[in-house]
């Protein structure tokens, strides 16, 4: 019913909306317990809506808090009047689970209770909102003191993508959250169709949103699976948006001071704390040029002082994401993702893999592995899994890495930051569990752990950057598989429906499987040596 004069001239929709939707669509949501808590993080991180949040704070912004509000002594030593506090979303909340399993606490006193617990959410929700009403008032803690190596520290960022219509427990959302948590402020990102651009872009509401600075990712999706090509073309224009503000600083040096010119054009960023100067020399930038306007009200030098403040902001390296499925990577878009990988640039592929066409009905694609049933492959699928990462490691000049939150949270938070921090391409293959693969969301993670230590999802990383140092760049991050494959594949019907329509050829189907694993496992091994 709306006529086209409503939309935007320029494509443009506002970022962020979703937090105005309250779903609740929760009858459990979690509650946290401060007593037993350590502190940890994981249940934040792993949370695939953005529903839990810490904050550190000074105790004295206590004294106007709600009654019930909750927070403890920091865990740690030499900040006795520091607090810290977890907040739950509870009307954003989806009730997946995910955050209570993540949980490595248990009580001492009571059976089957954590640090935090699913509790019936009925009476709640007022109380909630006035503590998140208080929660929001309490500064963001400062990236600058953040511990962005280790998953403790990442709890205290700003996600810039938050409260997503995503299924319950989707296994997807953790990655894209914990990527605008460490890059989300200058993210660029290229999205595929499929289920990333349905809960990423159904309008009119979108989960991409800003920080507490107003900075955040800018996120668009292309015609269908062209998004590899259309991201490179992101990063070529981040570049000659850079090469221009670069030529032009370099012809107003002595308005605005060679000194700073040299630190804006030559200093690294690769890394958090360069970024952080940098942001801050380009304000710096930005007041010079300002003034001079003042100053000059015509002629050549207001158009280049002009031309300069349009591209000021260009100066702070962007960061290029392209986004999608399996469909995309392994299939539809393949050709793309080859293209852009040999073309050197610097773009991050992030390939959300579970290992079928979850979004258009569950169909088979070239991720999907030997025996599994999908649409397209009712009688088990006969031939392996495509490795992509094997593909994209031959190029030599491409970080790779193979990442699941649930085995390892660690090795998928440093895959991320060597990816971003590599000046060239680089490819993550997340593991991602689906509902799709018939199982009880809430034990998503646990079917991430045993696909890793069945040998079925090895962790590993390929980083061009330690090639000629004499170290070797391809490290197996997982141990030698310590539980057989069927124990992973058994909990999931994509597997164990064969078994009741074709017992005989899923025996095959399963030995078969096996085996790949095996020669897989091998090549892995030689690698690493």
């Amino acid at each position: 019913s709306l006529p086209v004069s409503a939309m935007p001239v320029d494509g443009r929709f506002p970022s962020g909306s979703a937090q105005w939707e309250k779903r609740n669509v929760a009858d459990t949501v979690p509650v946290w317990s401060p007593d037993i808590c350590i502190q940890c993080g994981n249940c934040s991180y792993v949370c695939p809506h953005s529903c839990i949040r810490s904050k550190l704070f000074d105790k004295e912004l206590l004294t106007n808090a709600p009654r019930e509000f909750k927070s403890n002594v920091i865990d740690a030593k030499g900040f006795p009047e520091t607090r810290y506090t977890l907040q739950i979303y509870m009307e954003d909340c989806t009730g997946c689970g995910l955050c209570v399993e993540a949980c490595p606490v248990k009580s001492t006193e009571k059976a089957g209770v954590k640090a935090i617990n699913m509790v019936e959410k009925d009476g709640q929700e007022i109380a909630n909102r006035e503590q998140l009403s208080f929660f929001e008032t309490l500064p963001n803690n400062d990236r600058a003191y953040v511990d962005f190596g280790t998953v403790r520290g990442t709890q205290f960022l700003e996600p810039t993508f938050e409260f997503s219509g995503a299924c319950a427990g989707c296994g997807e959302t953790p990655y894209l959250k914990l990527a605008t948590q460490l890059f989300g402020d200058r993210m660029l990102v290229a999205n595929a169709s499929g289920c990333s651009s349905v809960y990423g872009g159904s309008l009119p509401t979108t989960p991409w949103s800003v920080n507490s600075e107003g900075r955040g990712p800018a996120w668009a999706t292309s015609l269908f699976e062209d998004n590899a090509e259309f991201g490179l073309g992101m990063r070529i224009s981040a570049d000659r948006h850079m090469a221009l503000a670069g030529k032009l600083l370099h012809e107003l040096k002595h308005e605005v001071g060679e000194e700073l010119v040299e630190d804006l054009v030559h200093s690294p960023q690769r890394h958090e704390s360069e970024i952080r100067r940098q942001r801050a020399r380009v304000a710096n930038l930005k007041a010079n040029l300002n003034a001079l306007l003042l100053k000059e009200q015509k002629g050549s030098l207001r158009q280049a002082v002009q031309q300069l403040i349009s591209v000021a902001d260009s100066l702070v390296r962007r960061s290029v994401w392209i986004v999608g499925g399996d469909g995309w990577a392994y299939d539809i878009g393949s050709g793309g993702v080859d293209h852009v990988m040999a073309s050197g640039r610097d773009v991050n592929l992030l390939v959300l893999d579970n290992e079928v066409y979850a979004n258009t009905g569950g169909q088979s694609s070239k991720a999907t592995p030997i025996s599994a049933v999908a649409k397209f492959a009712n009688t088990g699928k006969h031939s392996a899994k495509k490795d992509l990462a094997i593909q994209a490691i031959a190029y030599g000049n491409v970080y790779v890495a193979r990442i699941a939150m649930g085995a390892n949270p660690q090795q998928t938070l440093t895959a991320f930051r060597e990816a971003e921090a590599y000046s060239g391409p680089s490819l993550i293959i997340a593991y991602s569990h689906c509902i799709a693969h018939g199982i009880s969301m809430q034990m998503g993670l646990e079917q991430q752990n045993l696909a890793v230590h069945s040998g079925y999802w090895p962790l590993i990383r390929y980083n061009p950057e330690v090639v000629g140092s004499g170290e070797n760049p391809f490290i197996l991050d997982s141990a030698r598989p310590t539980v057989k494959l069927k124990d992973f594949a058994e909990n999931e019907l994509r597997f164990r429906m064969l078994r009741h329509t074709n017992p005989n050829e899923a025996e095959q189907m399963f030995s078969d499987a096996q085996e790949q694993l095996r020669r897989h496992w091998d090549l892995y091994e030689r690698m690493a040596e």
